[in-house]
């Protein structure tokens, strides 16, 4: 009986310790004295308010049945802030319902599968988590926002937006055995806005490292939206084997998924919707055993490797962390409307000249409203074989294995997509992922960037310092508007707002400078002109006064600046004063600089030229000067510099349109020699301007195939254009056309 009785009380012993316990904390201090104690089942629960400066650690061992689960007390309502991160290591453990915003890592990732080198985590999942807009201040300086290590670990129904600063968005890390074939799950994400960070190092998601590319991943990514994802030419970049990529949505994001090293891999009913967009792309082939089948990609602009289809040359006997070459890759049953290239044997060169092998291409359905051709090839695709592929355009090109149409009839589908009445040609997708389904449910998915002219309309009189108190006092997107009369600025107008300030209706408005500089951009500040005349004449006597600056080092938030029906003239007061200087470091979306006037400016007219270290990096993605009169600058008129060889990005972009140019470059500080100057520019257009008594154009190719047009120009007492090819020996491919000189 005394022995029944120890084995019972024994036996309830067992039980309570086994019961699962649940922890309110509300302090750090409190966290780490409850995860010592944490056992399977167990859930930790933050309470609701901001915690500045949390580092958290999460190890622990629980089992399937029973996880041990970090979570908030309200999901959305817990915020890491400042320098916070997570780091997870065990087995069986959730994380969900936290934010991280207002802050940045202090270390190399913000959410790290892993707490160091030795101790991963197994079998564990990151569910509803939000980081939002949480970038080093350093754009240059690189961390990742997730890193997945070990295996058979889950991320998902997360929101990760507006990674500003360099390094992967996500990366899934095989740098050792314990990595390798993880078999983790990528799904249902919320993959926001990520800006155009202008040089290498701007993925949204990574799988593997060319290092490691040999081995198999077995990552599973689907169900995913990708919503403008701009860093860089590659969105995703897979670099590992075995890995499957589908029922993803990339909307009008600027890049495209690319099979950058690894074999085997399976890309299957993902939709690309591009709408036009500059630079949209779709699927990049290379290496081994590739399966692309049942995507679906419409309203795709991009080209050569950023293309809406590309299959791309590769390196004989490549280095691992070259081009492999494309050999038995299969294409099938694809649905490619509206695109505006798709390119074979891409890339093709002195180095790349291993074209694809052992391929086919079938079964894919192809329309082009214009009804031209796609197809661009660059080297031998006869290891291509193109078998009953349908397409509404004449196939000049490629002849054989296609049936063409003029007219193909298409019905839309459950999903809205255009299908052909024949299943067997194109893409049919059973579903599509709506974004309302990825992400957390409780987290709002609006933009947050404001946009010009988005806010209120502030009316202002000439007064002591009105201007500059109607900057400082105004919000986000609002609109400045200036009475008629003359407005003396004694102070330099910080902007961190997305400002208009623009003259009223048939307002004569003049705006005079105190100081060396009018107006510094800064993070978050985008600046539009409008209607205005401002004169320097009451600027300082000193040399280097800049009208219109960025903050001089440092800025991590891409800026706008426009400029549209203004006067600005007498920038003249000593030598070198600016019109427009970026400080390094500094991106600018868009300069756009139309039907304006510009005279008597000593210094330069935009200077885009501080990235000077080669990497790739410059300092503005579009620059367009339009319908404008320049007279008696002498300085450049244009800057623009992206130096290095690196091939990641689509910009610079510059176009030079319809403009009257008259005395542009002598001054003899001007040390380029040059009224515009555009090295390592990836597109330059310019076209229908009268130059006069200039200095000329000066055009310096590197890397990335540029396109450089140069027509239907006037030059008169001045020098014909020069173009150079400054990293491959050969005629420059600069087209320089049409062109009239006296």
């Amino acid at each position: 009986m005394l022995a029944c009785l120890v084995l019972v009380l024994t036996s309830l012993a067992l039980i309570k310790n086994s019961v699962a316990a649940e922890y309110l904390v509300g302090s750090q201090q409190e966290y780490r004295q409850v995860t010592k104690k944490l056992k399977a089942g167990d859930v930790l629960v933050l309470k609701n308010g901001v915690w500045k400066d949390f580092e958290i650690v999460f190890k622990g061992k629980g089992t399937k049945a029973n996880p041990i689960t970090l979570t908030a007390e309200t999901k959305g309502k817990v915020i890491l802030s400042g320098l916070s991160n997570l780091r997870i290591a065990g087995e069986y453990l959730i994380v969900k319902g936290l934010v991280f915003k207002d802050g940045y890592t202090p270390t190399n990732e913000v959410i790290s599968f892993k707490y160091n080198s030795k101790e991963l985590a197994h079998n564990s999942r990151v569910t509803e988590v939000v980081i939002d807009e949480y970038s080093n201040p350093d754009r240059f300086e690189s961390d990742y926002w997730v890193g997945m290590y070990g295996q058979n670990n889950r991320f998902d129904h997360s929101f990760l937006r507006g990674k500003r600063n360099k390094g992967v968005t996500m990366a899934v890390r095989l740098n050792t055995k314990e990595s390798q074939e993880n078999r983790h799950r990528i799904d249902h994400n919320y993959f926001g806005p990520r800006p155009i960070f202008g040089s290498n190092g701007g993925e949204t998601l990574r799988i593997g490292t060319s290092h490691y590319s040999l081995s198999n991943s077995y990552t599973l990514v689907e169900n995913n939206y990708f919503d403008r994802c701009d860093g860089e030419v590659e969105i995703i970049s897979v670099k590992s084997g075995k890995n499957i990529l589908r029922n993803n949505v990339f909307f009008e994001s600027q890049g495209t998924l690319t099979l950058r090293h690894g074999n085997g891999n399976l890309v299957e009913s993902n939709l690309f919707i591009g709408n036009g967009v500059n630079h949209t792309g779709g699927i990049r082939v290379i290496n081994k055993d590739q399966i692309i089948r049942n995507n679906y990609l419409s309203g795709l602009t991009g080209s050569r490797f950023g293309s809406g289809f590309t299959i791309m040359n590769g390196v004989p006997n490549s280095k691992i962390n070259r081009y492999h070459q494309v050999e038995n890759a299969l294409i099938e049953n694809n649905t490619f409307i509206d695109i505006d290239n798709i390119h074979l044997a891409a890339g093709a060169d002195s180095e790349r000249t291993a074209a694809p092998i052992n391929s086919v291409f079938k079964r894919n359905l192809l329309v082009n409203q214009s009804k031209q051709t796609p197809f661009s090839i660059f080297d031998d695709i006869s290891g291509i074989k193109f078998s009953d592929n349908l397409a509404n355009f004449n196939l000049s090109k490629i002849n054989s294995g296609f049936v063409s149409k003029k007219a193909i009839e298409l019905n839309k589908d459950a999903n809205g997509l255009l299908v052909a009445n024949s299943k067997n040609y194109g893409a049919q997708l059973d579903f599509v992922i709506d974004k309302a389904k990825t992400g957390p449910t409780w987290y709002d998915k609006s933009d947050l960037a404001k946009q010009f002219d988005s806010g209120k309309l502030v009316k202002v009189s000439p007064a002591d310092s009105a201007l500059s108190k109607a900057v400082s006092a105004a919000s986000s997107g609002d609109i400045i508007e200036l009475e008629s009369g003359e407005y003396v600025v004694s102070k330099i107008l910080m902007l961190n707002k997305v400002l208009t300030i623009k003259a009223a209706d048939n307002a004569n408005v003049v705006v005079y400078p105190e100081r060396s500089t009018l107006f510094e951009i800064q993070n978050f500040g985008a600046l539009k002109i409008d209607g205005l005349t401002i004169s320097g004449l009451k600027a300082p006597d000193s040399s280097g006064n800049t009208l219109i600056r960025t903050q001089k080092w440092g800025m991590f938030y891409n800026y706008q600046l426009t400029v549209i029906n203004s006067r600005v003239i007498d920038l003249d007061i000593n030598h070198s004063y600016h019109f427009f200087d970026a400080g390094s470091r500094s991106f600018a979306d868009h300069i756009t600089i139309k039907n304006s006037v510009f005279k008597n400016i000593t210094g330069d007219f935009l200077r885009l030229n501080k990235e000077t270290d080669d990497l790739g990096i410059y300092n503005a993605e579009y620059v367009t000067l339009k319908d404008n009169e320049f007279d008696n600058i002498g300085g450049a008129l244009l800057d623009l510099y992206r130096g290095g060889t690196d091939e990641s990005t689509f910009g610079p972009h510059a176009y030079v349109k319809g403009n009257k140019i008259h005395n542009i470059g002598h001054s003899k500080r001007n040390k380029i020699n040059a009224a515009i100057k555009l090295h390592g520019v990836q597109q330059s257009y310019v076209s229908g301007n009268q130059f006069t008594q200039s200095e000329l154009i000066k055009v310096e190719h590197t890397v990335g195939d540029p396109v450089t047009e140069i027509e239907n120009n006037q030059f008169t007492a001045t020098a014909k254009p020069e173009a150079v090819e400054l990293v491959f020996k050969q005629a420059s491919t600069a087209k320089i056309t049409n062109n009239t000189y006296q």
